[in-house]
C-alpha cells in the first residue's frame, strides 16, 4: 500500500512541477511594463475623470449655495 501512495505523490509533485513550468513560460510572455497603448489609454481616463469629479464639484457648490440662498431667512 506504501508503494502506491509513492506513486500518487510522485504523480501529483510532476504535476506540479509542470503547472509550475507552465507558468514560468506564460510569466516570461508577458512585458514587464505596460505598452505605450495601455499607458496612453490610462493617462486619458485618469484625465478625464479628474475633469469629470471637478465639474461635479463646482455643480455640488451651485447646489449649496442654491440651497442656502432659498434657506436664508427674508429674501
Amino acid at each position: 500500500m506504501n508503494y502506491f501512495y509513492t506513486i500518487v505523490a510522485l504523480d501529483i509533485a510532476r504535476d506540479r512541477a509542470y503547472e509550475a513550468a507552465q507558468a514560468r513560460r506564460i510569466a516570461d510572455l508577458v512585458p514587464e511594463r505596460p505598452s505605450l497603448i495601455r499607458r496612453s489609454l490610462a493617462h486619458t481616463l485618469a484625465a478625464v475623470s479628474r475633469g469629470s469629479a471637478a465639474i461635479a464639484r463646482r455643480l455640488d457648490d451651485g447646489t449649496a449655495d442654491d440651497l442656502v440662498r432659498s434657506l436664508a431667512p427674508g429674501k
